[in-house]
């Protein structure tokens, strides 16, 4: 139960990071650094909606579709980081003031905060919904990877804030975008969207068979034998995305607290469930 709550918490504090970033740096300079955010600032600045209400309005179709398509890929703490997310953006929104009148500096603190809010958003286990649910039904759609998905959805909303706030800003939004992506994959502990996972323990046979159910990830067993203790393990290979690092630490803590890992970037995974090979 208290982990439970920690996690919470920690997709709390993440959420809260991300809306201020977007509330006192993003939305006031017309930056829609992609995203379900993107669109909503972009919403706010040309119809005066409120972007927190449009976020929301994005998410709840997203949520349905993606649970009757792909199956219920985000739990609780995800539904809970979209909506708080939702709520604390339009209350930033009224109380924030401009921080900075230059666009470059307020790309590069939004893309920071907001960054550090999503990567401990996902390091709790949670999401902020949206592109992430956009992305895995445009991937399954037309057969391609997450990453690749998430790079379509970001960059049809930087070309939809080009035509409405100017080129200029569109770049910005580009910046902001990069950035914020880095601070995630730096949170996270990593520079790339793939993770290869070593675990070694005696309860190897548990440990992948939980994965292979709960996150219907592949997971190869390797003979191993340590030369110290001369003791036969199984070791596991599974590859990952980072928003899935936090999911396996916990299967592995439910079996073997002694377990050791080695997480490492993959920066390129061809093959089933990441980008077909060709």
């Amino acid at each position: 139960m208290g982990r439970k709550i920690l996690g919470y918490l920690g997709v709390l504090l993440g959420v809260i990071l991300t809306a201020f970033g977007i509330s006192f740096f993003l939305i006031p300079a017309k930056i829609a650094a992609g995203g379900v955010s993107g669109l909503a600032t972009v919403v706010f600045h040309l119809f005066h909606f409120p972007a927190g209400m449009t976020m929301l309005l994005f998410n709840i179709p997203l949520f349905i579709l993606s649970t009757k398509t792909i199956g219920p890929l985000f739990g609780l703490k995800t539904l809970f980081g979209a909506v708080t997310l939702s709520l604390l953006v339009d209350v930033f929104n009224k109380l924030a003031v401009p921080v900075t009148g230059d666009l470059l500096l307020a790309a590069i603190y939004g893309g920071v905060i907001s960054g550090v809010g999503l990567g401990l958003a996902f390091r709790s286990g949670g999401s902020t919904g949206g592109t992430d649910m956009a992305a895995q039904l445009i991937a399954r759609a037309f057969s391609i990877s997450v990453g690749q998905a998430l790079l379509l959805v970001d960059g049809f909303v930087i070309l939809l804030a080009g035509a409405a706030f100017g080129l200029e800003l569109a770049m910005y939004a580009l910046i902001a975008v990069f950035i914020s992506t880095k601070t995630v994959d730096l949170v996270q502990e990593g520079g790339s969207s793939a993770k290869a996972i070593l675990i070694i323990s005696g309860q190897a046979p548990k440990i992948g068979e939980t994965i292979m159910e709960r996150l219907e990830r592949g997971v190869t067993s390797l003979d191993g034998r340590g030369l110290w203790t001369k003791e036969r393990k199984d070791i596991l290979l599974v590859i990952v995305s980072r928003v899935e690092i936090s999911r396996i630490q916990k299967i592995v803590l439910e079996f073997d607290k002694k377990a050791f890992l080695v997480i490492s970037d993959v920066h390129e995974v061809l093959g089933e469930g990441f980008r077909q090979l060709e």
